[in-house]
């Protein structure tokens, strides 16, 4: 279903799909490509050479016009089906591992594209294995294990439902005993005196009362929540492991 309707042929425009492995016709020439792709989704010729040259700009590729598809690296080759993706300003996005054999420069210019998209208001479903792009990219997430489904919601619900009310916290000199209300899940030493405690708060205690507790006893420098990160959360849940 579309906006509420079955999926229908007319619904090829509202949709890019960008997968993971490489749908290019190796001998054509990458701007006859595009125009060629632009139509099949819609656009007129000029439409389609219009917008050609706006993700030619984008993208600093102007002289990428008469090149063979086969006579560019995998990274160009993405980056010539990701403009075919989404050429026709599609509603649905579709992106399976989008980042693949591209450098860290081009995985910026590609991040900073859909993040642009999304503004805009379109909707884009990405598929990956990469937590860091889920980190940085999503919005709401569906972890997926053997082809079920084993987590789904907000990113941001998702992590507040993965705390585990602990604070890492960098001090000069060591704490000693610990106050009641709170427990310390590890310490390393750090330079010139320092430390890094992880100290979890338990029995209905506040990070204020932690804090203050602290203060009488070391020299606080740092003091931060530990948020789990979509990888923990990922391993965590796959794994069977609890929130900890």
């Amino acid at each position: 279903m579309i906006n509420n309707e079955p999926l229908n042929f007319n619904h090829i425009r509202e949709i890019g799909y960008l997968p993971e492995e490489r749908g290019l016709y190796k001998k054509m020439k990458v701007g006859e490509h595009l125009l060629y792709l632009a139509q099949l989704k819609g656009l007129s010729k000029n439409e389609a050479m219009e917008q050609i040259k706006v993700w030619f700009r984008k993208f600093e590729i102007a002289g990428w016009w008469g090149k063979k598809v086969e006579d560019l690296s995998k990274g160009m080759q993405q980056k010539i089906q990701f403009i075919a993706t989404v050429i026709h300003n599609p509603r649905l996005i579709i992106l399976d591992e989008p980042f693949s054999g591209f450098d860290p420069i081009n995985v910026n210019i590609i991040r900073d594209e859909i993040l642009n998209l999304a503004k805009a208001g379109n909707t884009i479903i990405f598929s990956t294995h990469r937590m860091e792009s889920v980190e940085e990219l999503c919005d709401h997430i569906v972890l997926i294990n053997k082809s079920e489904i084993i987590l789904g919601g907000s990113k941001k619900s998702i992590k507040e439902d993965y705390k585990s009310n602990t604070f890492d916290v960098e001090h000069k000199n060591l704490i000693g005993e610990i106050a009641d209300g709170f427990e310390v899940k590890g310490q390393e030493q750090l330079e010139d005196g320092f430390y890094k405690t992880s100290i979890k708060i338990v029995n209905g205690k506040s990070p204020n009362e932690l804090l203050k507790s602290l203060i009488d006893k070391v020299e606080v420098h740092s003091f931060i929540e530990k948020i789990p990160s979509m990888n923990e959360i990922f391993i965590s849940t796959v794994q069977g492991g609890n929130h900890e």
